[in-house]
């Protein structure tokens, strides 16, 4: 994990408040953009985007599968289809 990535999560730690403080830094991927794009603001997704690419977030968007899909709200699954189909390069 990248330290930009790093220091992006120690900045939005509050949503990650079930997570030990010195493992917020060693959670996955998936679970970052889970929790960003579920309850992050316009703006935190669009940070993440600036660091992770929109072909890396989409991709790891769109790998999520069974019970992991569930995870994201329907709205929130739906409005993030549409956006990383237009967007993102592998989905376009």
């Amino acid at each position: 994990m990248t330290e930009e990535l790093k220091q992006y999560i120690k900045s939005h730690k509050a949503l990650f408040w079930y997570t030990p403080e010195n493992k917020k830094e060693n959670i996955s991927e998936s679970l970052l953009v889970e929790n960003i794009l579920n309850y992050g603001t316009l703006d935190d997704v669009r940070q993440l985007i600036q660091i992770m690419g929109t072909d890396k977030v989409a991709n790891i968007f769109f790998s999520a599968k069974d019970r992991e899909k569930l995870n994201y709200y329907p709205e929130i699954y739906n409005f993030f289809s549409h956006v990383f189909t237009k967007y993102a390069q592998k989905y376009s």
